[in-house]
């Protein structure tokens, strides 16, 4: 049997561990352009040279930002080491780009309101949700009718950063809204049923061990996509999650509409959960433990942006 080209090869193992379609397709890029760039020479006949003279030009002809080239990197090495089974010394010596550090975007309270009232009604309840959680965008469309939990008031976000779970609250506010919005999505779900659809992907192959679990109604995306379509791995054809990007182009037309001169994106709204918590007097652990983050020094660079002014100086001019 003829053995299967290198980019089949690193699918297989991608897929061997769990690594999520979009983590597949950058990698495969990735590697890619590699190859291309040394004239579609074979990884095996390259090293360290080829992989620094690569990030080289991402970085000096490319222009690309450090976590850009990062990504490029982790790809790589995922190849060699996993793929490839090479191990040498020099993979350890490589040293990532470093990322600057930045302030986060965050928007005051009546900025928020704005924001979310410029909204398109099919997307308020989604920003809402963004912004009284504090969960990624990625989090909230991967979000299943189980992890609601209208009883405790909370959201599990399972395999968030990390592949960790997490629980985050649930607004108050939005309790009556989301249980609005869970007829019509399950409306929809009756529908395809009936039509002899209904199936939702399922992770680590839980359709095998459960054969009917990919049609219960606890397993549906919270926020699905208006069509049907063909799942690119399986050929299977079912629901998936909405795509995300139709948030992120509202949201910054939004911004617009609502007169907002900040760089804006759904992101920002991670952010501004974040700092108004701060604000209200919520400890930097909680905060840490609702975001998700590993470090608490990821978190506390919150606590730079929830002072007034800067790091909370009077200026001398207000003193006069």
């Amino acid at each position: 049997m003829d053995k299967p080209r290198l980019m089949d090869q690193v699918r297989e193992v991608i897929r061997v561990h769990h690594y999520s379609l979009r983590t597949e397709e950058a990698y495969c890029q990735w590697i890619r352009r590699f190859i291309l760039f040394h004239d579609k020479r074979h990884p095996r006949d390259m090293g360290e040279p080829e992989i620094t003279a690569f990030l080289t030009h991402l970085a000096v002809n490319r222009n690309v930002s450090a976590s850009t080239q990062n990504q490029a990197l982790s790809a790589l090495l995922f190849l060699y080491k996993k793929v490839l089974n090479i191990e040498l010394d020099w993979m350890n010596d490589i040293v990532r780009a470093k990322r600057p550090r930045r302030l986060p975007v965050v928007l005051s309270r009546s900025e928020v309101r704005r924001l979310l009232s410029a909204l398109p009604e099919r997307c308020r309840l989604w920003g809402h949700l963004l912004y009284g959680t504090g969960m990624r965008l990625i989090e909230s469309v991967r979000l299943r009718v189980q992890d609601l939990d209208f009883e405790y008031r909370q959201i599990t976000i399972r395999n968030g950063k990390g592949n960790k779970d997490r629980v985050t609250v649930m607004p108050e506010s939005l309790v009556t809204p989301l249980q609005t919005h869970l007829r019509r999505v399950k409306a929809i779900h009756d529908q395809d049923i009936a039509e002899g659809f209904g199936r939702v992907y399922l992770p680590y192959a839980l359709n095998k061990k459960f054969s009917t679990a990919d049609r219960d109604w606890g397993w549906q995306y919270v926020f699905p996509s208006r069509n049907r379509s063909v799942d690119p791995r399986s050929g299977t054809v079912r629901r998936h999650h909405v795509d995300e990007r139709n948030l992120q182009r509202h949201i910054r037309q939004a911004a617009r509409n609502a007169g907002i001169n900040k760089r804006v994106t759904t992101h920002t709204l991670r952010h501004s959960f974040a700092t108004h918590l701060l604000e209200s007097g919520y400890d930097i652990r909680t905060i840490q433990e609702l975001l998700g983050h590993k470090d608490v020094s990821t978190t506390q660079i919150y606590t730079h942006v929830a002072r007034r002014g800067g790091s909370g100086v009077r200026s001398p001019l207000d003193m006069t």
